[in-house]
């Protein structure tokens, strides 16, 4: 069976992805190739993670026009789980062009998942949920002249319209092993591109691997409904073989390990540092985890030892208050001491910053925003939150919601939950708490070399607070906080 298979995300339709120039393979779309074509079928892959106009991906089936189209997305980065309204356009469109040719559409993603009516009115045939990999397997297997009957082959895991309404299988149950699955076949992509953008950018070439799936804690928040509460992981040997195979076809110098926690399970890194040693393979890597988790047993050592350079961490909230409400199981206590000790370690730990929780105060944002000067971590990425069908955050807010529901891209920061300040105010605080970021870098890091990028971020930050107390309510946003008591106390 001749398959075309693409993704829904496309980095060309995301400026703020385009502009960082980091582009990675799309791992899961890559999985799902690797197993149709080891179950003997004919695979066609499109590339929309370096695809230059997403019409390309039209004229792709037009001219296959294939026995199967599976738009599959990328479940390992959390693009994907954004449910971006550029992208569910795109999928629409790939969809209808493929009914035009009577060819059977199946869809993977965190957005049909959600919205299952929006795709299968538009003609799509089902729609897999949940861990996709068996599913698949079944649903391809049910293909007979050109067609699905699905209601005679009970596969878990699907949606599809029966009757006119949306109809739900059982959830599939997740596989027992990790270690069953292929490993992705990186030949389906042209990887010399990825290492010509990353060298030219940055020069280092970077790619992703995945050693675990799942994640046993609660954030109520979190695009995890996938594999819920559940964790695995591929063996160390298992992922050092991957990794040796990046290292001697392809020059790869570093890792992001997609992990949603990596390292949970005791024991793991410390096996993982020694089967690279084993195999005298040298690669630095970034990860993410928990505060807590790090402040366990040697953790930290062992994250060193192994190659880690950059660690980053759901920091969330300076405001303990809001890391409650939203679940976390960590405290404020745990990032700073955290991030004190991977530094000391020589490693680089870097923070997500969630502004926009609801309940969110503006004694909650200066918190933040102190803990954030505190540590100073190697760098940031801020969002503001955003409820996703499907979680428990979702369920409490949705009667707060506004008319919109998704973000246009990934630098959309628009709010979708009525909060306690007008919605262009976390536009205005997420260039201001980068710009503060940065200047309190600029200062510790006593780099008087570069005044003039100080005086530059400074005069941004002043414009910015202006701007900022336009938005709130009462007061403004750091009456009793300046900017001069700010400076002032900072230790350099």
């Amino acid at each position: 069976m001749k398959i075309l298979i693409g993704q829904s995300y496309f980095r060309i339709l995301d400026p703020k992805e385009l502009e960082r120039k980091m582009p990675y393979p799309p791992l899961g779309t890559l999985y799902a190739a690797t197993i149709l074509r080891d179950l003997n079928h004919e695979i066609i892959f499109f590339d929309s993670m370096m695809s230059k106009n997403p019409d390309e991906f039209l004229l792709q089936i037009e001219k296959e026009k294939p026995d199967l189209l599976l738009l599959y997305d990328d479940e390992f980065n959390y693009l994907t789980k954004m449910c971006l309204s550029r992208m569910r356009e795109k999928a629409i469109e790939f969809i209808k062009k493929g009914k035009t040719h009577h060819i059977p559409v199946v869809v993977y993603s965190s957005d049909a998942t959600d919205f299952p009516q929006s795709y299968l009115c538009e003609g799509c045939d089902a729609i897999i949920y949940g861990e996709g990999e068996e599913t698949l397997k079944e649903v391809v297997a049910s293909l007979r002249n050109n067609s699905f009957d699905l209601d005679k082959f009970q596969i878990d895991g699907l949606k599809f319209l029966q009757n006119g309404s949306v109809h739900v299988t059982p959830k599939r149950k997740l596989l027992e092993n990790l270690n069953s699955l292929a490993d992705p076949d990186y030949s389906f992509i042209d990887m010399n591109e990825y290492r010509n953008e990353w060298l030219n950018n940055h020069g280092f070439f970077s790619t992703n691997i995945s050693t675990t799936r799942g994640c046993p804690y609660r954030c109520n928040w979190c695009a995890k409904p996938i594999y819920g509460q559940t964790y695995d992981s591929i063996t160390p040997n298992r992922v050092v073989n991957q990794i040796k195979n990046f290292v001697e076809k392809y020059s790869v110098q570093h890792l992001w390990i997609t992990d949603d926690i990596f390292g949970l399970k005791p024991g793991w890194i410390k096996e993982f540092s020694a089967e690279l040693k084993k195999s005298n393979i040298k690669i630095k890597y970034k990860c993410l985890t928990r505060p807590d988790l790090l402040l366990r047993g040697n953790t930290i050592n062992d994250l060193k030892e192994s190659g880690c350079k950059d660690i980053w961490i759901g920091a969330e909230s300076g405001s303990q208050k809001i890391l409650d409400a939203m679940d976390k199981g960590t405290t404020v206590k745990q990032i700073y001491e955290a991030s004190k000790k991977v530094k000391e370690a020589g490693m680089d730990i870097s923070f997500f910053i969630q502004f926009g929780y609801t309940g969110e105060t503006r004694e909650d944002i200066n918190l933040t925003r102190k803990m954030i000067r505190d540590c100073l971590p190697s760098d940031i990425g801020i969002s503001v939150s955003y409820p996703l069908p499907g979680t428990l955050f979702y369920e409490r807010v949705k009667n707060k919601l506004r008319e919109k529901t998704n973000w246009e891209d990934s630098d959309d920061l628009d709010p979708m939950l009525r909060g306690v300040y007008e919605r262009n105010f976390y536009k205005i605080l997420h260039r201001f708490v980068h710009t503060e970021y940065r200047i309190f870098k600029i200062l510790r890091n006593k780099r008087w070399k570069k005044v003039h990028y100080f005086l530059f971020y400074l005069v941004k930050m002043i414009f910015l607070k202006i701007k900022m107390s336009r938005f709130l309510k009462e007061e403004k946003l750091s009456s009793s906080n300046s900017i001069l008591v700010d400076l002032k106390n900072i230790d350099t």
